[in-house]
């Protein structure tokens, strides 16, 4: 079947692909920016890549026709755009014109779970755009989940700083709000299985895990398969305003999703009881299940997706990084160093593994207090880390910067700093004629942004000079390993 998949470089968008090419079927992935599509689909004859935008109708029409099965996959967390509930009816409905226009015969959406009679905004909205999505022209089938749970899934990741970072825990009261937590696996195996599945056409499931459990059960079982002894503590006098702070400090989550998972989290979710299982032939596997698979794939380097690569996870960029990969020449403050270099292809691997639990070879705790810094005025800090310790895309999260480019072939890294800055700031890796080019370039926005510039003049000095040495270094030292999520001056 040719099968149509929006929000392909999601966290479940990346994780359906495989899973239905497995199957035999060829895909036609949606994405807003080309640069972000995965390059392990670039050659594959089965994948077609297509750049259009649910929010612009003009831009849709390069997406065949020629449709068996499609899957919505497209919904925010993000609280950026007041209207967002406004912003996802739309989304909504310009998929389902366009789609009428086809051959599709269903369309797969996953939703949340709906049952509680206080719904949050973004459970209202994802409620919203299900009575949107329902057409006379093709079959929709729904599936509403509950907690997904799996390697750089939002809900794990952020359980897992809590867990690991606070022995002792003074928590909000909605610790105690139950839910049902379902491994990631078990979502996908509903996803693919339901492509063409004519018994599951117009019906609408809720899908969920075996348990029924609180957070604050969640947490403790988590640790329980980290070997970990916690100590939670819950009060009631917590505001949505103290929950939100006190998961965007402890946690690697922004403030604005901290405060939209607040919000979410005070919902029960508990699932209506149906066949779906039976009629998949899929067995749910335990919450304790579903962590230990998680870390198997996290110890083998197998995460597929992360939620930290979402554009929600921005401090400052958007979607289009097409915007941002022609780095200005004009207006603008630059440190450039270069080097000769011995082992090209060594040194490229390790520029390639910058970041992350690596760090950035030089001057850790100068980086370390930039985070701090940057955190304290509500920037991501130093928390994100890499969501591979050896591979970089576009589009990918990288502490605080994201990668707008990465060609090993080119022997070329961009990346984009998203932490809080009074401007605009690049870094640029390129390897030429065996000579190492290390490019900072930074385009203030006011006064305040050459103030910044020449404040921090000083410590660019030998901190990028130490850095540059550092990477063409390669075999005379050992790669410093620094604390995890370390982040950049």
């Amino acid at each position: 079947m040719n099968i149509l998949v929006t929000g392909a470089t999601g966290y479940i968008g990346k994780r359906i692909i495989p899973c239905l090419l497995n199957e035999g079927h060829t895909v036609v992935c949606v994405v807003r920016d080309r640069l972000r599509a995965e390059k392990s689909y670039a050659e594959d004859p089965n994948v077609v890549i297509v750049e259009a935008d649910f929010l612009k109708p003009d831009t849709l029409h390069h997406i065949p026709k020629d449709i068996d099965v499609a899957y919505y996959l497209i919904h925010s967390m993000s609280n950026t755009s007041n209207d967002f509930e406004t912003l996802e009816e739309r989304c909504a409905l310009n998929f389902k014109s366009y789609l009428e226009k086809t051959k599709v015969n269903q369309v797969i959406y996953l939703s949340g779970i709906t049952n509680d009679t206080q719904l949050s905004k973004h459970l209202r909205s994802r409620k919203n755009v299900e009575e949107h999505l329902a057409s006379q022209h093709y079959a929709l089938t729904i599936f509403k989940a509950g907690i997904i749970v799996g390697s750089g899934s939002s809900s794990f990741e952020i359980i897992r700083d809590l867990v690991e970072k606070l022995p002792f825990m003074i928590a909000p009261k909605w610790l105690n709000t139950k839910t049902q937590p379902l491994a990631v696996r078990d979502v996908l195996s509903c996803l693919y299985k339901a492509a063409g599945n004519t018994t599951l056409y117009h019906k609408s499931y809720d899908v969920f895990g075996p348990e029924v459990l609180t957070y604050k059960e969640m947490l403790l079982q988590f640790a329980d398969v980290r070997h970990l002894k916690r100590y939670i503590l819950t009060l009631p006098l917590m505001t949505p305003k103290l929950s939100s702070y006190w998961l965007y400090f402890v946690t690697s989550t922004s403030y604005k999703l901290a405060s939209s998972l607040v919000d979410s989290m005070g919902v029960q979710i508990i699932g209506k009881p149906s066949r779906i299982n039976e009629l998949l032939d899929i067995t749910p596997i335990t919450y304790k299940a579903a962590v230990s698979l998680a870390f198997e794939k996290i110890e083998q380097n197998g995460i597929i997706s992360s939620w930290k690569d979402s554009m929600v996870s921005s401090g400052r960029l958007k979607n289009n990084l097409h915007k941002y990969i022609n780095v200005p020449k004009y207006g603008c403050f630059k440190d450039y160093k270069e080097r000769p270099v011995i082992h090209a292809e060594a040194t490229l691997d390790k520029i390639w593994r910058i970041g992350g639990k690596n760090g950035w070879y030089y001057g850790t705790f100068l980086w370390r207090i930039r985070g701090y810094i940057d955190k304290l005025f509500g920037g991501i800090g130093l928390r994100r880390g890499r969501t591979s310790p050896t591979e970089l895309d576009a589009g990918d999260a990288l502490d605080f910067w994201r990668v707008i480019f990465a060609d090993k072939s080119q022997r070329k890294l961009l990346l984009y700093a998203e932490m809080r800055l009074p401007g605009e700031a690049w870094l640029e890796f390129k390897i030429e004629d065996n000579v190492l080019k290390q490019t900072a370039t930074f385009r203030p926005r006011g006064l305040w942004g050459r103030l910044y510039w020449y404040a921090v003049m000083p410590f660019h000095g030998f901190i990028f000079s130490g850095m540059i040495t550092k990477l063409v270094n390669v075999g005379t030292q050992k790669t410093p390993l620094t604390t995890e999520n370390m982040s950049n001056l």
